[in-house]
């Protein structure tokens, strides 16, 4: 049987809370998701919640009640709560009536399998959240095998990036590595590794892609380092006919991802 919690104060109510800070993730290797969609998803996945939060107007919806078995078959811990613990938990006005904390999960790169899939992503020094959670949900519905963070980037499983996967981050591989690593293990890529540069003179649309590719991608502001420049074999770029001079970079990648895992 659910238990139920209705003070703000509770232990659990303030570490789930806390989970909105990268140390307390680290430190827990936990994250929190946010919604019923997202919960089942990760269900449907086989992403078991370690606590699933929700309150008394969802009690009743038929995907709740099998979230909440497969929650406590794998003995976490389902919890009824009040609306305002679930506006303190999502810091939201107007909360989500379903919350869940899982267990991070990074995939190692060198169990990634190249020929899995056609096409993979790998960014570097990303920043924006949103922008990592757009591009893993674009990733996911393209068929790509998974992202690979290079460098110091920004943690995919902050509440910003997992909201924008949408439920996708249950979905596709997510592998981390240092610039060094990552170049060392790329030389054994056996299909193409492309790169968005200024300096190319390549239609992305024009470019002859290997499979499988890997579409790597820069930074927001400084796009990519000279060492990540230099582990690309296919140089392209997209073309910019109006006043703007560059594109969001979850829309570039996911032009790119399109363009070269057809």
């Amino acid at each position: 049987m659910s238990r139920a919690i209705t003070s703000l104060s509770n232990p659990i109510v303030k570490a789930v809370r806390a989970l909105h800070m990268r140390k307390a993730r680290e430190e827990s290797g936990q994250f929190l998701a946010e919604g019923l969609k997202i919960v089942t998803e990760a269900v449907e996945l086989g992403h078991a919640p370690r606590i699933l939060l929700f309150g008394a107007e969802a009690a009743g919806h038929p995907l709740l009640r099998r979230a909440v078995q497969v929650t406590e078959a794998a003995g976490g811990e389902a919890i009824e709560v009040s609306r305002d613990i679930l506006a303190k938990i999502s810091r939201r006005d107007n909360p989500q009536t379903v919350l869940a904390v899982f267990e991070q999960a990074f995939a190692p790169l060198q169990n990634l399998s190249p020929g899995s899939a056609s096409g993979w992503v790998a960014l570097e020094a990303v920043r924006d959240p949103g922008n990592l959670g757009t591009i893993v949900r674009t990733a996911d519905a393209a068929g790509c095998g998974g992202v690979i963070l290079v460098g110091d980037c920004c943690d995919p499983f902050s509440v910003e990036a997992v909201r924008a996967t949408m439920g996708s981050i249950f979905a596709v591989k997510i592998a981390r590595a240092a610039v060094a690593e990552f170049i060392a293990w790329r030389a054994g890529w056996p299909g193409s590794v492309v790169g968005t540069l200024l300096t190319a003179t390549t239609d992305f649309r024009a470019a002859a892609y290997a499979p499988p590719t890997l579409i790597l991608m820069g930074n927001e502001q400084a796009g990519l380092t000279p060492e990540l420049v230099a582990a690309c074999d296919v140089a392209v770029k997209i073309p910019m006919r109006g006043r703007a001079d560059s594109l969001n970079l979850a829309v570039a990648t996911g032009i790119m991802i399109y363009a070269a895992t057809n």
